[in-house]
């Protein structure tokens, strides 16, 4: 069924923003998204049939598709700017092995499109200063969803080998070699609201609604797991170890023939990791990424931790614990360090230095409980399957959540570093198949339960 073929359900009610904001995120998401992919050349921005990405050309148009189809055309009802636009881009009708076999748009007529549809985006806010409820919440989903698609575009040049994006910023040099900030955090045990409320600036459908959530004391570690730490695992024979993998983990490391993570390479005896088109020295107190959810249960296997729920990560990333209590109380926090989004000095997000950071980096951005990076640098692998919560409904982009509730998705918590601020917080859900090792993913582990 074609998204032009539904009809759109009444959109949630957010906090109204200003006009001007919303014109700078969707100028700037725009960007972004031409700072990702205007470098590559025609035969890049096709690139090769693969099932865990798309053609950069296709997914250009899509997001430009996305603006339109959900502002212009459901909400104002105007025509299609592109003839036969839905059977091009349409992402839950175009079955993805045939996006490199579409008649795209030429790469000029792509971009002219895109512009057409920005602009017109922007002449809708007028000059309202404070923006209506509707398009407070309508382009802040459009840029979201590009936003997502931008940190697509950033696993896509890492996956096929690219050179770094351009605008990224050199690691400030008081960020190496800072050492590890090793460690666990004890939390108490209550009731916790896992998820978001009414009263939320923004939120995703999957998040809905806040419900209660049991936790038991648990014990979190207050950084996530580093590559000095992983290498100990892949020096141990860890890979080729049954022991340590789940049967569906075993079945995977012996398909892809996996002896250690996706991009790192052992040359002279010393390790390297493959970073877009170069070959860096293994940076040992950096979060090991691009590791799968199989990989990250066989690490805690062998190291008798665990992964944590993301109820207990929710809890450690956002509770404010209670003055001399040993029960779950306090308030809940929308970001770590509290409820004013991040800063410059909270978090590696926004693509910044181009690459995840030291695990010690970014104290201000501890969590109430004294965790550190919950938001940025790598998502973070959870146990829990992708489920929804009770009384699920979904949004009017009704293809978010509710088509990945197959049991075959785990949830990530926390961003990374190339996940735009504007689009993270802690009740965020991110959802991934336990396969999947182009994701700017690593894990932070719990202590076993005794």
């Amino acid at each position: 069924m074609h998204y032009s073929q539904r009809v759109m359900s009444k959109f949630p009610k957010v906090q109204t923003v200003s006009s001007r904001y919303l014109e700078e995120i969707v100028r700037d998401a725009d960007a972004r998204t031409m700072d990702l992919t205007m470098d590559l050349d025609d035969q890049q921005l096709m690139g090769p049939r693969m099932s865990i990405i798309n053609p950069m050309l296709w997914e250009i148009g899509h997001i430009g598709w996305f603006c339109e189809k959900f502002i212009l055309r459901d909400r104002d009802h105007r025509n299609p700017i592109i003839k036969n636009v839905d059977d091009l881009y349409d992402s839950m009708a175009v079955a993805h092995n045939t996006r490199w076999d579409l008649a795209l748009p030429s790469r000029k007529a792509t971009m002219k499109y895109r512009e057409n549809v920005r602009e017109s985006i922007i002449e809708r806010l007028g000059s309202a200063e404070c923006a209506s409820a509707e398009n407070s919440y309508f382009i802040q989903l459009v840029v979201f969803h590009e936003d997502m698609h931008d940190e697509a575009f950033t696993y896509t040049r890492q996956t096929l080998g690219y050179p770094a994006p351009i605008f990224a910023e050199e690691i400030p040099s008081d960020f190496l070699g800072s050492g590890s900030y090793l460690g666990d955090v004890q939390i108490p045990g209550g009731i916790h609201m896992l998820g978001t409320s009414p009263k939320a600036p923004y939120f995703m459908d999957n998040e809905k609604w806040g419900q209660g959530y049991e936790v038991k004391p648990f014990s979190i570690s207050r950084a996530p797991v580093t590559n000095a730490e992983f290498r100990e695992f892949v020096e141990a024979d860890g890979y080729q170890r049954e022991e340590f993998w789940t049967k569906a983990g075993w079945q995977w490391r012996n398909y892809v023939n996996a002896e250690k993570p996706v991009y790192w390479r052992k040359v002279d005896g010393d390790w390297f990791v493959k970073t877009y088109n170069q070959l860096k020295l293994l940076p040992e107190n950096q979060p090991v990424v691009h590791v799968c959810w199989y990989e990250a249960q066989a690490w805690c296997k062998w190291a008798s931790r665990r992964l944590p729920w993301e109820g207990e990560w929710e809890v450690a990333a956002s509770r404010i614990p209670q003055i001399n209590s040993d029960y779950l109380g306090g308030p809940k926090n929308r970001y770590p360090w509290g409820n004013k989004p991040a800063k410059a000095e909270h978090a590696n997000l926004d693509g910044r230095f181009g690459g995840p950071v030291d695990v010690a980096a970014f104290p201000q951005g501890d969590s109430a409980y004294g965790c550190r990076q919950m938001l940025g640098n790598v998502w973070e692998w959870t146990q829990s399957v992708f489920s929804p919560f009770e009384g699920f409904v979904s949004d009017p982009y009704e293809d978010y959540s509710r088509p990945w509730f197959d049991g075959k998705h785990a949830v990530l918590r926390g961003g990374s570093w190339a996940t735009r601020d504007r689009i993270i917080w802690n009740t965020f859900r991110n959802f991934y198949t336990c396969d999947r090792r182009d994701v700017i993913a690593g894990f932070r582990t719990c202590a076993l339960e005794i």
